[in-house]
């Protein structure tokens, strides 16, 4: 075999992989001229990374599962999480050998059995965890279950340092994370956590930005994350300084890995700091809760241009300029900071970051503060991708679930769908309409007879872009502990390019 061979299999095989394991196969002939669109199929393999939840013996943890029913997949599949050292020992007893290499029985163990396993798509299904002893998990679902597929994890915590509701969408494995919004000031513990879902080490890199630029870290080398496992990385570690607002950019050198940042505070609570979208000119920060009480907007520009931005909040009535606030610059390669203190004033709202002039590609995130004194809670808010064709809330309450959705360019039409419940309870469908230059606060219906927990879909019909985020909030005396997800296209689906056979290729 020769290696224009070896290359065109090479190629072949990197296709399937970009499409989201969706098949390729050869039309059949046609006409030279004849162009056809790609078409738009259903991913056939997904996989999710969830992070350890927490270290407090305080912890209670909740995991939900959900795949929402997608026309055109195949009918069967599976979709279940697993304890990472679970898998990695499944990986060994695929190779018969232990981590010492020798050979082994071939018995099951019982770290292999999965800590969550999916029935059926359209309806979501739970677990729980308490303590500090909870694992970090690897997921995957095929088939039937795999477009679409969101897990959250939401962890509650009454006591301690970063005491409150901590949630976190468990995320696919990539290459490269930006996070605006993570600090060392003295009165915050951030760790980034790495979880490897292969069975190959991999080599990661974080670099630091405070507010005069890139930091001097003590990892050269990277840091390694062996076959299926996590590393929880403490930032304060890795410089001497204290920053108190810091973007970490973590990438990989070898490998793939899932990569968030748990931001925990002595005094204001904590949550998960999701990583913002990649960076763009114009950024969406979407569902400020209407009676937060403080604001702070994060942003930082990679590239070697400074970016001067248009701040604007989108708020129920339309689109206002915060005072005080009309603009915001940021130095290249450093991080900005602003506080837009109560900005919202009673309204729910959602940031709008434009370019004044000239695009730059920027990240950024809010850090969202509710309640006062010793009652006040902390969630984060990082920019994030339209809605697209469907986008999913996996674990959501009949009390304390509000949807924000914006349209930040045109008015937008809709669709929320609420599932069944995790006990039980019927599915409910609504549409709404979402005003240019506007956010909406939707108290979702639960669904009928409603019992345990249920998922929110939300789907694009007509109209511009549309940017979302979903609040979860549980009651604790006089403290609002809550968290806030966004809700980005769920990528179930993926556009396969026609494919023709042309063995004269081999030839040129």
């Amino acid at each position: 075999m020769n290696r224009t061979t070896l290359s065109l299999i090479a190629a072949a095989t990197a296709l399937a992989a970009v499409t989201g394991y969706a098949t390729l196969s050869a039309p059949e002939a046609s006409g030279k001229d004849s162009a056809k669109a790609a078409a738009v199929l259903p991913v056939e393999r997904t996989s999710l990374l969830c992070p350890t939840p927490s270290t407090s013996d305080l912890a209670e943890t909740t995991y939900t599962s959900f795949t929402p029913v997608t026309k055109g997949t195949s009918g069967d599949g599976k979709a279940e999480l697993r304890a990472a050292d679970a898998e990695s020992a499944q990986a060994d007893e695929k190779t018969g050998e232990d981590e010492k290499g020798e050979k082994k029985d071939g018995g099951k163990k019982d770290g292999e059995k999965p800590v969550l396993e999916h029935k059926e798509p359209g309806k979501p299904v739970t677990g729980d965890a308490s303590g500090a002893d909870a694992p970090a998990l690897v997921g995957t679902a095929e088939g039937k279950f795999a477009p679409g597929w969101t897990v959250q994890q939401t962890t509650e915590v009454t006591a301690g340092t970063g005491r409150g509701l901590q949630g976190v969408n468990c995320t696919a494995p990539d290459t490269d994370f930006w996070f605006p919004g993570a600090s060392t000031a003295s009165d915050r513990t951030d760790y980034v956590h790495l979880t490897n879902p292969d069975d190959s080490a991999a080599v990661v890199d974080i670099e630091l930005y405070g507010k005069d630029g890139a930091l001097e870290t003590n990892i050269p080398d990277g840091i390694t994350v062996p076959p299926h496992a996590t590393e929880p990385v403490l930032l304060s570690t890795l410089i001497d300084e204290k920053q108190t607002n810091l973007t970490a950019h973590v990438s990989a050198r070898s490998g793939r890995v899932g990569a968030s940042v748990q931001a925990l505070d002595d005094k204001l609570g904590g949550d998960w700091l999701a990583a913002s979208t990649d960076p763009t000119g114009t950024l969406v920060l979407p569902g400020i809760p209407k009676d937060a009480t403080a604001v702070r907007l994060i942003a930082f520009t990679p590239g070697n241009s400074d970016a001067d931005l248009k701040v604007q909040l989108a708020s129920p009535s339309g689109t206002i300029t915060p005072a005080g606030n009309e603009t915001l610059h940021v130095k290249s390669r450093m991080t900005s900071a602003v506080d837009l203190g109560d900005v919202t004033r009673g309204e729910p709202g959602s940031v709008l970051l434009t370019p004044t002039d000239r695009s730059v590609p920027v990240v950024a995130a809010l850090r969202v503060t509710r309640g006062k004194g010793a009652d006040q809670e902390t969630a984060f808010i990082p920019a994030t991708r339209p809605v697209g064709t469907r986008a999913t809330s996996a674990e959501n309450t009949a009390k304390g679930t509000i949807l924000s959705l914006t349209a930040p360019t045109g008015t937008a039409q809709v669709k929320v769908t609420a599932s069944a419940g995790t006990e039980a309870g019927t599915a409910s469908t609504k549409t709404y309409t979402i005003k240019k230059g506007t956010t909406q606060s939707i108290e979702v219906p639960a669904p009928k007879s409603l019992k345990g927990s249920y998922a929110l879909t939300v789907e694009t019909v007509s109209g511009g872009p549309v940017y979302g985020s979903r609040t979860l909030t549980v009651s604790q005396g006089d403290t609002p502990f809550f968290t806030v997800q966004t809700l980005p296209d769920d990528r179930g689906m993926v556009a396969v390019p026609e494919a023709e056979q042309d063995l004269s290729v081999l030839q040129r």
